[in-house]
């Protein structure tokens, strides 16, 4: 695996200057500043910059876009996960009320969750739900262990989940990882049963066998679009993403993730920073950061994937 070595002065200068939803993570996790610094600063996320535009286009009925899942990517539902990415406050009550309504909307008596009229159940936005919910502080609801009961029942043969379970063959690398997500999130939030242990465990040697990214079967690349960045990532799945849950979870290093790593390292520019190499087509409420610039919410969480990386190689 090619060297990582430490960011330069100049990139983190660099981060510094950004956003203050990137400077106040910047703060926590490259620096390591006390929490009253970087508090103060993720505090700002609501009043400036990414986090103040997104919450000024929310309805006086707790929407955006006009509705809960569509159109995408512009709904209360998008809106409310790209917030989360960005850290905002978990107690804010706007967002806390609009998650409430998508808890109030979409949770079935069988804990899937369906935010349109055919009733349909979906197991990534199950999973992707449950992130947010247990996020803004609804991890007691009994609507999460609900949630997180019918994912359990949900897991396929392989270790994996898919949103077309009933015809699918095979696990789907987008629906896994948001299912490992929502159930590390309601594990951080409400502890480690075993049920849940080993489901999360069979989900990430799913993803191990595959080196993250490659078929099991034949060793090649599943889809091009998984050697690529992306922010925001909504339900896709990269490299970045997947290594991101493993640091997320502090789990063991594994060889097997080395592959991936290196698709980091191969996408660093010169001056040490990366791009948004995919950006996912659909309605914005606006552009986070240009396409062809380095962009520092992608370079923020390389960084921070990488200190895992290297704590845990040593």
């Amino acid at each position: 695996m090619t060297e990582i070595g430490p960011p330069s002065k100049e990139v983190v200068s660099w981060l510094l200057q950004g956003d203050p939803a990137v400077v106040w993570q910047v703060q926590r996790d490259l620096l390591g500043r006390a929490e009253a610094t970087w508090a103060k600063t993720r505090r700002r996320v609501a009043r400036e910059g990414w986090g103040a535009r997104l919450l000024s286009h929310r309805a006086d009925d707790g929407r955006w876009g006009g509705g809960l899942y569509q159109p995408k990517w512009t709904s209360t539902f998008y809106t409310l996960r790209l917030l989360t990415h960005l850290g905002l406050a978990p107690n804010h009550p706007s967002a806390r009320s609009s998650c409430r309504l998508l808890l109030d909307e979409g949770v079935k008596e069988s804990g899937g969750v369906s935010l349109w009229s055919t009733g349909w159940t979906d197991t990534c936005v199950t999973a992707m739900l449950l992130s947010m919910a247990c996020y803004f502080g609804f991890a007691e609801d009994e609507r999460c262990a609900r949630m997180r009961a019918w994912l359990l029942g949900e897991q396929m043969a392989d270790g994996g989940w898919n949103c077309a379970r009933e015809r699918a063959q095979h696990a789907s690398f987008h629906t896994t990882i948001s299912t490992l997500e929502g159930l590390a999130a309601f594990a951080s939030a409400k502890g480690v049963d075993s049920a849940l242990k080993r489901a999360a465990g069979r989900g990430r040697n799913y993803f191990l066998r595959h080196r993250l990214y490659r078929s099991e079967r034949t060793g090649e690349v599943v889809r091009p679009s998984f050697a690529k960045l992306s922010f925001p990532t909504r339900w896709f799945f990269d490299v970045l993403r997947g290594l991101e849950h493993f640091s997320t979870v502090a789990a063991p290093w594994d060889e097997r993730l080395g592959d991936a790593v290196d698709v980091l390292l191969s996408a660093r520019t010169k001056d040490g920073r990366w791009r948004a190499q995919n950006r996912h087509s659909g309605k914005e409420h606006f552009r986070l950061e240009g396409g062809r610039e380095p962009s520092r919410m992608n370079t923020l969480r390389v960084l921070r994937v990488l200190r895992w990386v290297d704590a845990r190689r040593h």
